[in-house]
């Protein structure tokens, strides 16, 4: 048995290194100057209780990106030197965000450990490569992101920091290979178990899903499918699900094969990169002569959202977790009790909160960031909830599952066509679904307008000015009618705060609200401000109870309501821009 010993080295902090709600994101170049991720990792250690260190379990994986297996080495070494226990690596360092919360919480080692915590490795829908991005944060043991008070001992940490704990004789551990190696250190004996990175998932989704229905529904002849990872971690876990448990044929999966740079391609799911599977499925500019499949999705780089798609028909994701709660009871046997309260973050559309009402459910309405949804979660008071920037989740983890909302989607076209799937029966489409919810529901006519590098003197400027006009609504309601006349009018208009229910935090200047008489609502918030300018994000709502009006094109039902936004919030005046960088 190799034997180790600790070294203690000399560092000075590094500005910068507070880490955000997804960790620490910079460029690989920056994480590559000398002590930057030591500096980071220490700090993390040195912010955590003893017990959740000494003799602890951790997790040490990530998304695959370029720099990845480097810092799993770093990493292993430090923690070995820090006196944890025990680091469990997904096989090739592969683990999706959602399976790293997964393993936290179900895995139990031979000898009956379970880890307290994890470091996962990634910068989520950025892309990778070694000119672009690398990411690292911590997860806690509910498998949820650290909280605040924790990332904010994190930042401190890193502002004194003089010294960091390496055992720089440990050998590098084949990260490839299945298996514990075991080590000897001046605190007792240190393990470093290669695991699958996919049975632990595999075995929850399991007891979740009803994997025999939705094998009857992709071997149906009427039913086509279609998954695209992006050339993220997703890949691995369609290929054990999809292919290896649900039969789907292997022509069904698009880059589904890990890479270190995403395969030079942008790993967001959504109409803009997601360029490949918006074609195969009928949606791009160019009408292919091949019938596109019934049902496609997308996944990120880390595999934690999702994006859904039917034949020529994108959901969007606000519907998408509005259409799961109002079938999940009926068509999820994990959901077979009841929903215990459905949530969504505060920009999301408000269509779950239409099916919250209709089903007598409990709601929530938190600021964007998942450990939000995860402390309603613990308090037993959550199901399912989601985010309008393609997130979608459940209470079986802690974090936003890609792969879950795709089985969730699977199992709700399972059970509307168990009749459908033989004889000549029509097939219960996507876009059937869709319609028929609006039909019952209302629809919400949504978008998001983003307007980056903005000025942030100006962007502060635009955003006090719409507070300070919240002061007299008759005098918005003017505006309004000299914009567009048939609007409806504005009754009530605030700046979000949140007191959370279960540890009574408030999250204050949240976004600023603007609620219209027919439920249609436009919200304004500032996203990423700092020394090279500001983001100023408009999200456009239109709510449509009329049956007859729910088939409109998107743009052309919601057109009177931008215009309203652009007016009131004055935008080309303060910004200068007369066009947003993004439309979602």
């Amino acid at each position: 048995m190799v034997v180790f010993s600790v070294v203690r080295k000399e560092t000075k902090p590094i500005e910068g290194q507070k880490p955000g709600t997804s960790g620490l994101r910079k460029k690989v170049t920056v994480f590559k100057q000398p002590n930057y991720l030591q500096n980071f990792v220490q700090s993390t250690f040195n912010a955590l209780s003893v017990e959740k260190v000494k003799g602890a379990t951790i997790v040490v994986s990530g998304d695959g990106r370029y720099y990845s297996k480097d810092a799993i080495q770093i990493i292993t070494k430090m923690a070995a030197a820090n006196g944890v226990r025990r680091i469990w690596v997904g096989q090739n360092g592969l683990l999706s965000t959602p399976a790293v919360s997964c393993v936290i919480r179900e895995r139990v080692g031979a000898d009956g450990s379970k880890a307290t915590g994890a470091f996962i490795l990634t910068a989520s829908h950025n892309p990778g490569g070694p000119h672009e991005d690398f990411g690292i944060k911590y997860n806690m043991e509910n498998g949820g992101p650290a909280p605040e008070a924790v990332t904010d001992k994190i930042f401190a940490n890193t502002k004194i920091i003089n010294e960091y704990l390496i055992a720089e004789d440990l050998p590098d551990v084949d990260i490839s290979v299945i298996g514990v190696s075991s080590f000897g250190g001046p605190e007792g004996p240190f393990d470093v178990e290669v695991f699958d990175s996919t049975t632990d998932y595999v075995k929850l989704m399991k007891t979740i899903f009803d994997f025999e229905s939705i094998q009857k529904l992709l071997a149906s002849p009427k039913f086509t499918f279609c998954y695209d990872a992006l050339s993220g971690v997703a890949g691995i876990y369609a290929k054990r699900i999809f292919v290896e448990e649900l039969g789907a044929n292997e022509s069904s999966l698009l880059n589904c094969v890990p890479k270190e740079d995403f395969g030079g391609s942008h790993p967001d799911p959504n109409l803009t990169y997601a360029k490949e599977l918006v074609a195969r499925m009928g949606l791009g500019k160019s009408a292919s002569e091949v019938e596109p499949p019934e049902f496609g999705a997308a996944a990120d780089g880390d595999a934690d959202r999702n994006m859904i798609l039917g034949k020529r028909f994108f959901v969007t994701p606000s519907d998408s977790v509005a259409i799961i709660a109002a079938n999940a009871v009926q068509a999820i046997p994990y959901f077979t009790s009841g929903l215990k309260g459905v949530a969504r973050s505060m920009p999301t559309s408000a269509a779950l909160d239409v099916v919250a009402k209709n089903l007598n459910l409990k709601f929530f309405e938190v600021p964007t960031g998942w450990k939000f949804f995860g402390n309603l979660m613990d308090a037993g008071l959550c199901s399912i909830c989601g985010e309008e920037s393609f997130g979608t989740g459940s209470d079986h983890i802690r974090e936003k599952d890609g792969i879950w909302a795709v089985l969730a989607w699977l199992s709700i076209l399972a059970y509307k066509n168990k009749d459908s799937l033989d004889g000549n029966k029509k097939l219960v489409t996507v876009e059937d679904i869709v319609r028929q919810h609006w039909a019952t529901y209302g629809r919400h006519y949504y978008t998001r307008y983003d307007y980056e590098n903005v000025d942030a003197g100006a962007a502060k400027d635009l955003m006090a000015n719409l507070v300070k006009i919240q002061s007299s609504l008759s005098d918005v309601n003017k505006i309004i009618k000299e914009v567009q006349p048939d609007v409806s009018p504005v009754v009530n208009a605030d700046e979000f705060e949140y007191k959370d229910p279960v540890d009574g935090s408030i999250s204050k200047h949240q976004g600023i609200r603007y609620f219209f008489k027919d439920g249609s609502r436009l919200v304004f918030r500032l996203s990423g401000t700092g020394s090279e300018g500001a983001t100023i994000r408009v999200y456009i709502e239109q709510y449509e109870k009329d049956p007859t009006k729910t088939g409109r094109d998107s743009q052309d039902a919601l057109a009177p309501l931008v215009d309203v936004a652009l007016k009131l919030s004055k935008m080309q005046e303060f910004t200068g821009r007369s066009a947003p960088t993004v439309i979602t």
